[in-house]
């Protein structure tokens, strides 16, 4: 296959290969947005994962119900979910801890009522104690109550969204869900940053006073509190988990935080294929992005062993080579775990094209590669995004 010539196909040749391929367009610019985000899909947002409609597509297309599928950079947990919902079992595996949490609450089955009622108990509780801070009162649920904010908060969060935050935060360990709790918080953290409503993403400075607001196309002002946040978020949370327990399926989903390039799994030679993207080189600092996060649960960060990361102190052309080895020593380590003949699909943005060296040095055949346009992309930016998903065998 001379994949320098599919490379060069334009935009309507990719269209067409695909539909005749899959009979969509990979685009999939004709998929609403609330489709794109459905049931626990949007428990919390995460830059740079591939929306479910793609996962879906592919699972579909190459895969039957009762074979495993193998993410092992699992992410947010789009390709577990797509996998329960087929009834594939799939395996997950992460390094990032808050990734690995957010997949985790996405992925676990509950007891709804328990849920419920804890989500709502503790929403009650911050609830009361904002409406003492607003009216400056003090109460018994104050009375041990301490917020030792870090230099992150008191920049971005105005005070009474910071003690808001910081009070949810402390009553947490009261409670049986306590992971769906600070997923809640941490989605409401995100949201009551004093950021414009339109730079959501990638924000580079908070903002203090009124400004000219691009997604409301009139004068906004700072985010002045969190409660909004977390009544919003808890009440969706509990139905978009609520959503996909009744649609999910008794495949098995399973979970593992650790280095996929030295993990050993729980399994033999059980896995029939991968749908996976991994970090794009250089191009999302996840730490930073999710900083509000890291600083409210002491999350471990691993910026040294994250592959692609912008921040692991190499040269461009050391961290071209560097990421390059680390995906092959990625894909070498799943080998263990394949079936003969097992399917492989890597969604990458391969503008250095490195993917057909890799699959040389992984002993990998690549099939064929198709390309799709990324639109409705969260950042504000004018730059032209594309994908490609390289579908590999290890015959």
């Amino acid at each position: 296959m001379k994949i320098n010539a599919i490379q060069k196909f334009s935009p309507s040749t990719w269209k067409e290969k695909n539909i005749q391929t899959f009979g969509v367009d990979l685009s999939f610019a004709n998929i609403p947005e609330w489709k794109r985000t459905k049931h626990v899909h949007r428990l919390h947002p995460y830059l740079g994962k591939f929306i479910p409609q793609l996962v879906e597509v592919f699972l579909r297309k190459y895969f039957k119900q009762g074979q495993t599928i193998l993410d092992p950079f699992l992410g947010s947990g789009t390709t577990l979910i797509e996998a329960n919902l087929l009834n594939m079992n799939s395996i997950g595996i992460e390094l990032s801890e808050f990734s690995y949490l957010i997949a985790k609450v996405k992925t676990q089955k509950y007891n709804l009522k328990l849920l419920e009622k804890e989500v709502l108990d503790i929403l009650n509780k911050t609830k009361v104690f904002s409406q003492r801070v607003q009216m400056n009162q003090k109460s018994l649920l104050e009375k041990n109550f301490k917020a030792e904010p870090s230099e992150y908060f008191k920049t971005w969060y105005h005070p009474k969204a910071l003690k808001e935050i910081y009070f949810y935060r402390n009553l947490i360990p009261n409670y049986t869900n306590q992971d769906v709790l600070k997923i809640i918080l941490s989605r409401a953290a995100r949201s009551a940053r004093q950021i414009p409503h339109y730079d959501l993403a990638r924000p580079s400075r908070p903002v203090k006073t009124k400004y000219w607001c691009i997604k409301h196309k009139r004068y906004c002002y700072p985010i002045d509190n969190a409660i909004k946040f977390i009544n919003r978020y808890s009440w969706d949370t509990i139905q978009r988990i609520k959503e996909f327990d009744k649609l999910r399926t008794n495949a098995r989903i399973t979970l593992l935080q650790g280095d996929a390039r030295v993990i050993k799994l729980p399994i033999g030679r059980e896995v029939d294929g991968i749908f996976t993207s991994p970090p794009y080189l250089g191009l999302i600092d996840y730490h930073d992005q999710h900083r509000y996060a890291y600083d409210l649960f002491d999350f471990k960060e691993h910026p040294e062993a994250e592959i692609g990361s912008p921040n692991n102190g190499n040269n461009y052309n050391n961290k071209k080579e560097s990421y390059k080895n680390d995906i092959i020593a990625v894909l070498q380590n799943m080998k263990k775990y394949m079936k003969e003949g097992a399917k492989i699909f890597i969604v990458v943005n391969d503008k250095h094209s490195l993917y057909p060296e890799i699959a040389k040095n992984c002993g990998l055949k690549i099939m064929d590669v198709f390309h799709r346009p990324v639109l409705m992309r969260t950042e504000r930016d004018n730059n032209r995004f594309s994908e490609s998903i390289y579908y590999l065998t290890n015959e």
